[in-house]
């Protein structure tokens, strides 16, 4: 299923200073074509599921400051939308779930992302997302909340759909929000990386600090993407705001 020495400290080791030096790891072809075929199938098959969700928002994920006015980079609405199933409507035996459950996977990426142990959610919701991108559909530009992002593309669309960023434009942990930069970005004036992501790629980014975004899906075929979501404590759930407005419910 896998075609990488996850179990390699070496191996490890490359892609733990490729993740702290770039802010972002790529391992393409992770996982072998006829495993992603299968995915891709269960995704189809369970589309009808989805919960789809369009929202405006400032990059911050965060509710807006009177203090600047409506189109400085603090309360700059943009639009995201998308469709998600939820762990619980994956089936059991899909290799989501296997890939998910193990112990190697985990041990991996607990080496890479430099913390002790990793868990999933205590809620039945999060831990394994598949999201659908259809025409037009995209991701606007912003931060991540979470110090990092664990993802696995499933179908690329016909054309756009390109996940860009910007590194370092924040210091969250230190207050800086660096206001002009961000508003370079937004204003397109500065040239985003762009991640190349075939199926079967995994991504880890760090996104708490680099702006970024999923642009328009063009053409008729879906962009799937699946969120592996772990957490670094143990019983965590999703809030229930956060539940209801990315899931529509709470179980």
């Amino acid at each position: 299923m896998l075609k990488f020495p996850l179990t390699e400290d070496a191996f490890r080791k490359r892609c733990r200073d490729t993740l702290e030096a770039e802010g972002a790891l790529v391992l393409k072809n992770l996982v072998y074509p006829e495993a992603i075929n299968r995915v891709q199938r269960e995704g189809y098959e369970n589309q009808h599921k989805a919960f789809y969700t369009k929202a405006d928002h400032n990059i911050y994920l965060t509710t807006s400051d009177e203090s600047y006015d409506s189109n400085h980079p603090r309360n700059r609405l943009i639009s995201s939308s998308k469709g998600c199933i939820t762990d619980d409507q994956i089936p059991q035996e899909s290799l989501l779930h296997t890939l998910y459950d193990s112990s190697i996977f985990r041990d991996f990426l607990c080496a890479v992302l430099d913390t002790p142990k990793l868990y999933e959610y205590a809620d039945p919701l999060s831990s394994i997302n598949l999201h659908y991108a259809s025409e037009g559909q995209e991701l606007g530009w912003h931060f991540d909340n979470s110090s990092f992002a664990i993802t696995l593309m499933i179908q690329k669309p016909t054309a756009g759909g390109k996940f860009e960023y910007v590194k370092n434009v924040r210091d969250a942990d230190a207050g800086e929000m660096n206001y002009g930069l961000a508003q370079q970005v937004l204003d397109g004036e500065i040239e985003p990386n762009v991640l190349e992501m075939s199926p079967g790629t995994l991504v880890l980014f760090r996104g708490r600090n680099s702006l970024h975004r999923v642009t328009p899906t063009q053409g008729n075929q879906t962009r799937m993407l699946v969120v592996f979501a772990y957490n670094t404590e143990p019983d965590v759930s999703l809030s229930e705001s956060a539940r209801m407005t990315f899931y529509g419910r709470l179980n």
